[in-house]
């Protein structure tokens, strides 16, 4: 009995050992994030919510830094959030040639979202309801007939949305880079990586890539959460931000 005690302390111990170092990493990138964008004032003076359901600081200096660095000109975002404005806010003052459509799944969330940030014209909110779909075995929730929705290619893609499954999440991108193929260049950005339903996606699309003859390269960036980077040659420099 006493064993049994003391490894289920060691065990609570590590998880706790291991929460804390993620805390301390997230405040590390806290800072880096801060020291981004320093110099642009229109997104220090912007109003951000990071962390929780939204964005970690790793994903925000991410997405800082792909859209400084490399400019996308086409970029398609999976669910409304502190991410949008992010985004918005820059196409608005940094990257006005630039385009920027998000698909979101509560005509509600897009309603109370509108009643507290004006996005700007370029950044297009499209609603597609969630539906149930057989992935490999598992429900997996899917935004309703995405592929039929949304029938052009992006240099970035942020997958956020829609929610969560236990099992191949946000399949959705694996639709939507079908399209793709070696002559294309992209980055794509998963949130919650450290989710095993995110891991088996992106090993669906690395699949999906490697058939196609794409090279592809892999960046991770762990806090609090895990958020994974994907890019084709061009960009290869992601994977050392």
């Amino acid at each position: 009995m006493i064993f049994k005690k003391i490894k289920q302390h060691i065990q609570e111990n590590k998880k706790l050992h291991k929460k804390n170092n993620n805390v301390l990493k997230e405040l590390d990138w806290a800072n880096v994030y801060h020291d981004s964008i320093r110099g642009k004032q229109a997104i220090e003076n912007l109003g951000l919510n990071i962390g929780r359901w939204a964005g970690s600081y790793p994903f925000f200096y991410v997405l800082n830094r792909i859209l400084n660095d490399y400019k996308p000109k086409n970029i398609i975002e999976f669910g409304l959030g502190e991410s949008s404005k992010f985004i918005s806010t820059y196409i608005e003052n940094y990257l006005q040639d630039s385009n920027h459509i998000i698909i979101e799944q509560d005509e509600d969330w897009k309603n109370i979202f509108n009643s507290r940030f004006q996005l700007t014209n370029k950044s297009i909110v499209k609603i597609l309801s969630i539906e149930k779909k057989n992935i490999k075995g598992y429900t997996v929730n899917c935004y309703k007939d995405i592929d039929k929705s949304v029938d052009q290619k992006f240099d970035l893609y942020i997958v956020d949305g829609p929610f969560g499954s236990d099992n191949y999440s946000r399949y959705d991108i694996v639709l939507l880079t079908e399209k793709l193929t070696s002559n294309d260049e992209f980055i794509i950005i998963i949130d919650d990586y450290d989710r095993e339903g995110e891991k088996q996606t992106v090993d669906e699309l690395i699949k999906l890539f490697n058939q196609k003859g794409i090279n592809i390269h892999k960046g991770i960036y762990s806090g609090v959460k895990s958020v994974l980077v994907l890019a084709t040659e061009k960009y290869k420099y992601i994977k050392s931000l």
